[in-house]
Parts: structure tokens; sequence; C-alpha cells
């Protein structure tokens, strides 16, 4: 049969149509990932039936917006206190499905103490992190996350250890703490590495559903305008030093 006449199945599909994705432009730059993860999200929502019943924190950061393209309740938090507002509504409203969706400069950096307070504390959310290693929004500044030699804007020869420390390893960090049930990390570069990263956020929201504590995704993701390279560079750069520091995979599966 000719590629042509070949039919597709649904099961092989890496995207799905879905009402819960606003058909709106988006505003991220080319090769972004935030755009595919938005697609992830709102295709979990959908299979799972629970888009009257979700509520996304969105803090300050790229993913401020996110509430232009997921149709979905939202609460905006000040930067970094995602998790701390999420906890607050979980709270309030147990049999609601609560999720915060962060930067690494947002929920390694700023947030760091209402980050590792919620995991410990086992509240029940789920956190979807981005981590590409710089501050996107704001001039492509170091973040925790920036990698040793990797130039930002404040350190264009890139990050010295000796002066800045080394790069925080925060999902390392998470899924020691007790209240953690999910910590994984993934990527959205590659077809395979999509459908890996959506089999995640389900089974972080199934996990809130059955009321197992703090489910944390890390997607490794590249800015490839804060980075200075086209989107295919960007994905060959993280592909050959992002993933070597931050690997990819299941970190703690309870």
């Amino acid at each position: 049969m000719s590629d042509t006449n070949t039919i597709i199945s649904p099961e092989n599909l890496i995207y799905k149509k879905t009402d819960v994705l606003l058909d709106n432009t988006m505003h991220y730059c080319p090769g972004c990932s935030h755009g595919t993860v938005h697609k992830l999200i709102a295709e979990v929502i959908d299979e799972l039936g629970i888009q009257e019943t979700t509520i996304g924190i969105a803090p300050v950061g790229c993913s401020v917006l996110a509430y232009n393209y997921i149709d979905i309740d939202w609460q905006e938090a000040a930067h970094g206190r995602a998790p701390a507002l999420a906890t607050a509504v979980k709270r309030l409203m147990p049999e609601k499905n609560v999720f915060s969706y962060q930067g690494d400069g947002d929920l390694a950096a700023i947030g760091t103490a209402e980050t590792i307070h919620a995991c410990n504390r086992g509240e029940n959310i789920v956190m979807i992190f981005i981590n590409n290693g710089i501050y996107g929004m704001t001039g492509g500044q170091m973040a925790p996350t920036t990698l040793p030699g990797m130039p930002a804007s404040t350190c264009p020869a890139g990050r010295d250890v000796s002066h800045d420390g080394a790069p925080i390893k925060i999902s390392e960090l998470l899924a020691q703490l007790p209240g953690t049930c999910y910590v994984t990390r993934q990527a959205v570069h590659t077809a395979a590495n999509v459908r890996k990263a959506k089999k995640a956020i389900r089974k972080a929201f199934e996990n809130q559903q059955a009321n197992k504590g703090t489910s944390l995704i890390e997607v490794v993701s590249t800015c490839n305008s804060g980075w200075k390279m086209s989107p295919v560079q960007a994905n060959k750069w993280m592909e050959e030093h992002m993933f070597s520091y931050y690997p990819l995979g299941d970190l703690k599966d309870e």
C-alpha cells in the first residue's frame, strides 16, 4: 500500500482534537515546548472527562498566559507561589482536580520554599514543571537550572559553578520527600517522547484522583530565543547537553 493511501489509526496519532484546547493562536516562540505541553494537558483533561472540575494555577513567566489556550477554570498566582495557591484551592475544594503550571525560574528559584513544603506535606495536587534552563520571558537570565558553562544574559561567559553554584536538580530533591508519590522527567521534542510525556501527565492526574499525594512532571525543554539558536539547533543542544545533566525517566513512582 502506498504512503498516500495508508490509513493512520487513532492510537498512532500524536495529537487528538479536543475542545478543551481553545482555537487561539499561541504567542510562544517557534520551537517552544509550551504549546506541545498545553496540548497534552488538554487531551488528558478531555479523556478523563474532568474539564468542568479542573482548576489550573498559572504564575508569572511564559506560562502565565496558559488560560488563553486551555478551556478550564484558572487562578493566577504571584511569582513562585503557585504551589501555595494550589494547596489552598485543593483544600477548600477537595473534589476539584488542581494543577500548577510553572517554569524553572518560578518553581525552582523564587518559589523553591513553596515547592518543597507543598511536596513535603504531600498536598494532593499535580505540578507540571517546564525546565528550559533559563529565564525565558524576562531576557534570558541565568536560572537555577542553567547548566555549567551555559551562557545567559547575566553570565555571558557561561555559568561559573565556583561563583554561581551548581544547577539544582529539583526533581531529584523532591523525589526524596515523603509527600511525593510520583516524580518523573520527560521531554516533548520527538513523537515518542510526546507520547511518554502524555502518559506521565495522565498518571499524575489519576494519582490525584486516588488521593496519593503530590505528583511532579518535569519537562526538559528548549528556549531557542533565549538560547539564541534555531529550533532545530536548540533540540540538538538539548539532547547533547541537557539530558546528560537532567536524565529522562521516572525518579519516584509509588
